[in-house]
Parts: structure tokens; C-alpha cells; sequence
């Protein structure tokens, strides 16, 4: 699973919390008996959980097994880090429910991608999406949230998003309007979110989210077709969706074929499975025309850094081309030469990354 310069105690940390997360659910005491760990070990774990967003989930379970070793000093600041990030998420749950009430009262759609999908944890940041003119949407967020609205790189242009920052509010709310996709170039599946989404209940609060074939697309969009890295989070989450019973199989092919991103799905699912199998000994169900559709699977997966990596060449490269192929045979000329930006605006962030140290304004 390793990287070549990828430390050992950094594949041990993230074999840790991948064999918490997903054996909680099914039978924790399979779980390989935990060894004693010192300080340093423990913040990497924790630097590990935030970074996945998998803080609640992993640090909760987590004080069980360090009581069994007698780690009673580690086993209370992994409650102490739990509460911490509850309060954090509160404080970032109330936020966000002003905000789509605030929506709702303008009479303009919102609904909530990606940030509710990891409950009880929560991202970074808080993402939702709206069909509703971006003048309007600024004007609104500035007037109602006294929100300023942060610079824009090319990639934020092109995607369709705005970033807000709200006094009281650490998390930067993020706003994709009327586009999809690392390029803006998902027109027809982002018009649809909204009429598709469901309303749900977090922390005694209602909110719109995606419908379970749109969650997995939107997840595919982002890891498949944009960073190429895994957090665990989009594994326990997506594993989650589909042992639930959620997906209708049918639907989540006939629209990502519409989208032009059936392969990536399907391959994005069969990834989850295959890491899922791996620590609990049998993968999620998944139908076989899923399977036969995936261009690879979960033996490609590698973890690098904080994350689990998706190699760009060859197979993240054949997705792109892929999708850029099928938009061209659809006659989606639009779509068709916002992806052909693409590896233009990559080679420029990798440029600037290795002249700066940052891509920022770019990505």
C-alpha cells in the first residue's frame, strides 16, 4: 500500500483508523488487538482523523481499545478531542441552517452536497449548490451574512463557485451555481440536483441533500475526475449509502451515462469496495454490470500523505479522455472545450506549485 517515500508511520496510522472505521459498524473486537502508542503516534492518528474528516467517528470508538491497553491519559483526550469537534460542528450546523432558511425566505433553491454526507462529522468547509443567479446569491450572502466574498482562482471561475466567509463562521461556505465539475462542464446534472434532493435531519435541524444516485456522482466528480485522492471519509460514507439500500441502480447508471461519467462512477464504487473488503474480509454489494463498467479497481489505490491516492497516469488520464470523448460524440461542444481546458489549467497549477509553492489563483 505504500508509496516509496511514504513513511511507515504514516501507512500504520492510516491502517489504524481505516480498520476503526470500518469494523465499528460490523464487529469491532475482529479488530487486531492495539498495541501501546505513544504521544506522537497519537497526534498523527488525530491529525490523520481531521484531515479525513473522520474525527467523531474515529476518536469515539477509539477510547474503547485504548482502555483495554490501560491508555487512560489517551483514552480522555480522544473524548476531549470528540467534544471539541462537536462544538465546532454545532456552531457550523447552525450556520448553515440560517443560511439555507435564508434561501428558502428568498424564494431561491438550495441544497447541501458533500458536508452532511459525512454526519456526525462534518468538512472543512461548508458546500452547497443553487441553480439561483450568482449576482443575486452575492448580493444576498453580503447583505443577510455580512459575507465576504474571497478571490477567485481560474478553477473557481470555470467550476461555477463562490467562496463566502461569514463573521463567526470558521469554515468558508462554498457555493457552486448552476455547474458541476471540475470545469463548470456538468450543466445537465447540476439543473437537476435540486428538483431530485430530499429533505433530511441533522441535530434537530431540516436540510435539502442530494438524492443517493447524486451524492455518489458528485463524489465521483470530485475524487475520479478532480483531486484523485480518497479521504476516508468517501469510503465509510459511500459503503454506508450503499449497504443502506438507498442507490437505485438504474437511475445512477441512465444519468451518469447522460453525464458522461459512467465509467468514473462505476469505478469510484468498485474502488470503495475493493478498500472496504480489505479490512472487513467482504466487500459492499455492488451489481455486476457496476463491476463490468469499472476501468480498475482497488489494487491501483495507494496511500500517500494524509490520503489515499488514485494514480493520474495512466488510469485517471483514460477517465478524462474518456468523458472528453463522450461529451465530443454527444455534440456537447460547450462541455467539450471547458474539458479541453483541463490539462491546460493542470500544467499551469503544477507550474506554479513548483515556482511558488502554491497554486492558489489557479486551482
Amino acid at each position: 500500500m505504500a508509496l516509496p517515500n511514504q513513511s511507515t508511520a504514516s501507512i500504520d496510522a492510516m491502517d489504524t483508523l481505516s480498520t476503526l472505521l470500518l469494523l465499528r459498524d460490523v464487529d469491532p473486537s475482529c479488530a487486531r488487538p492495539l498495541g501501546a502508542i505513544d504521544s506522537e503516534q497519537f497526534d498523527s492518528l488525530v491529525a490523520l482523523a481531521h484531515s479525513n474528516h473522520v474525527v467523531v467517528r474515529g476518536m469515539e470508538i477509539y477510547p474503547t481499545r485504548l482502555l483495554a491497553i490501560n491508555d487512560l491519559a489517551h483514552a480522555r483526550r480522544a473524548h476531549e478531542i470528540v467534544a471539541e469537534e462537536k462544538v465546532r460542528i454545532a456552531n457550523a450546523t447552525a450556520h448553515l441552517h440560517s443560511i439555507c432558511e435564508t434561501f428558502g425566505d428568498a424564494g431561491l433553491d438550495i441544497t447541501v452536497i458533500k458536508t452532511l454526507d459525512h454526519w456526525p462529522d462534518f468538512g472543512s468547509d461548508i458546500d452547497l449548490y443553487t441553480n439561483a443567479d450568482p449576482a443575486t446569491v452575492c448580493a444576498l450572502m453580503q447583505k443577510r451574512f455580512d459575507a465576504t466574498v474571497a478571490s477567485r482562482s481560474w478553477g473557481d471561475r470555470l467550476a461555477g463557485k463562490w467562496n463566502f466567509e461569514i463573521p463567526g463562521l470558521p469554515e468558508a461556505v462554498e457555493i457552486h451555481m448552476c455547474r458541476l465539475g471540475q470545469t463548470g462542464e456538468q450543466l445537465t446534472l447540476a439543473r437537476n440536483i435540486p428538483a431530485r434532493s430530499r429533505v433530511l435531519r441533522f441535530d434537530g435541524y431540516e436540510f435539502r441533500v442530494p438524492s443517493a444516485s447524486d451524492r455518489i456522482m458528485i463524489s465521483t466528480l470530485q475524487r475520479m475526475y478532480r483531486h484523485f485522492y480518497f479521504r476516508l471519509c468517501d469510503i465509510v460514507d459511500s459503503a454506508s449509502l450503499v449497504t443502506s439500500g438507498a442507490i437505485d441502480w438504474d437511475d445512477l447508471r441512465r444519468v451518469a451515462q447522460v453525464c458522461g461519467i459512467w465509467e468514473g462512477t462505476a469505478t469510484y464504487l468498485v474502488l470503495v469496495s475493493d478498500y472496504v473488503e480489505r479490512y472487513r474480509g467482504s466487500d459492499i454489494p455492488l451489481p455486476a454490470f457496476v463491476r463490468s463498467a469499472a476501468r480498475f479497481g482497488g489494487g491501483v489505490m495507494r496511500c500517500g500523505g494524509s490520503f489515499l491516492r488514485v494514480p493520474i497516469l495512466p488510469q485517471s488520464v483514460g477517465l478524462y479522455w474518456s468523458q472528453l470523448v463522450g461529451s465530443l460524440r454527444r455534440g456537447e461542444m460547450l462541455a467539450s472545450a471547458r474539458l479541453g481546458i483541463l490539462p491546460w489549467l493542470a500544467t499551469s497549477a503544477a507550474i506554479g506549485q513548483k515556482l511558488t509553492g502554491s497554486d492558489k489563483g489557479i486551482w
